[in-house]
């Protein structure tokens, strides 16, 4: 009997493992080999599509993350979006130098500038900080137009200069988006784990018990905005390399709100497949509305309406299909 007893915290932990292996990491990993092989099977045109929608998914994870573990909506995402695409566009267009030499820089700078605006907004939060989101957003195009001897203004930037040497350039721009996804969601998914997340997120639900940790609300406020502000930066430096170019066009407060709106159809997810669901209504979603015409605003509407209809009664659809499945 002691040997049954025994057995059965194994098996039932053996289980478990199995589960969580089967129900997340298989089907993930499936997905990052589908993608990979998808250039196969797509046009050139859908090739690059796919880059741009790769590069919005993770301005969408910086979103989601921000909502998640700091309880905040930002809708000025695109100030550190721009300061990363303009991070490679400067030192390719000026420079010649590649994103081994922009990309580092793009992080960095995405990083400082969220704890340099996270810090006097730290006692700010709802609408307050929505609003004060809302004027980086607005200011994005001004301040790049103003400076339009480095940004190229209006104009804008061409990124031309390759990764590697032995691959086509339309191939680089939409394996190198690829790469900087998964690898965003893989150290989010680390963080989550970790004992540093547990914090970041105690911090957002129980102040008084993270207190206790030694996890003060205001600085774990502080350093989600540092991170989010990172992967946002990333996101601009994806979008430079992946869509060849740079200009104020592409950093207006319609974008911010689009980046808001993907992670609002994600859920506000953090796992890869919920970042990529929301990236792709962000980026393909108009593409297949382009010949609309004057209905886009209302499909477009209508779909994003849909969206959140089903996420939010999925689980009850689940949870019924569960008992019956059960019952019968």
């Amino acid at each position: 009997m002691s040997d049954t007893f025994g057995q059965r915290p194994a098996n039932a932990s053996e289980t478990s493992m199995l589960k969580q292996l089967t129900s997340g990491s298989l089907p993930t990993l499936a997905l990052i080999i589908a993608l990979a092989f998808l250039p196969a099977m797509l046009g050139g045109s859908w090739t690059f599509t796919m880059g741009l929608c790769f590069a919005n998914s993770i301005g969408v994870l910086a979103v989601s993350l921000l909502v998640r573990y700091g309880g905040e909506v930002s809708i000025g995402h695109t100030f550190f979006t721009a300061l990363g695409a303009y991070s490679v566009g400067v030192l390719d267009a000026k420079y010649g130098l590649s994103l081994f030499a922009s990309l580092p820089l793009a992080l960095l700078l995405g990083v400082a500038f969220g704890v340099i605006f996270a810090w006097p907004s730290r006692n700010l939060s709802g609408i307050y900080l929505a609003v004060t989101t809302l004027a980086l957003a607005l200011a994005v195009p001004e301040i790049i137009n103003n400076l339009g001897g480095i940004t190229g203004g209006y104009e804008g930037l061409y990124v031309s200069t390759p990764i590697v040497s032995f691959l086509e350039m339309s191939m680089q721009r939409y394996y190198f988006a690829l790469l900087m996804l998964v690898v965003a969601t893989y150290l989010v998914a680390r963080l989550r784990k970790s004992r540093q997340g547990m914090l970041l997120l105690l911090a957002k639900t129980h102040s008084a018990a993270a207190d206790a940790f030694g996890t003060r609300r205001v600085w774990a406020r502080i350093s989600i905005m540092g991170i989010s502000g990172g992967i946002g930066a990333l996101c601009g430096a994806t979008l430079a390399f992946s869509g060849s170019t740079v200009s104020p066009g592409g950093f207006t407060f319609s974008q911010a709100i689009f980046l808001l709106v993907g992670s609002v159809v994600g859920f506000y997810g953090l796992s890869l497949p919920r970042v990529l669901l929301g990236g792709a209504f962000v980026t393909l979603v108009p593409h297949l509305l382009s010949a609309s015409g004057a209905w886009i605003p209302v499909f477009y509407g209508i779909a994003l309406l849909s969206m959140i209809l089903i996420g939010h009664h999925l689980p009850r659809i689940r949870k019924a299909m569960k008992l019956r499945k059960e019952a019968g």
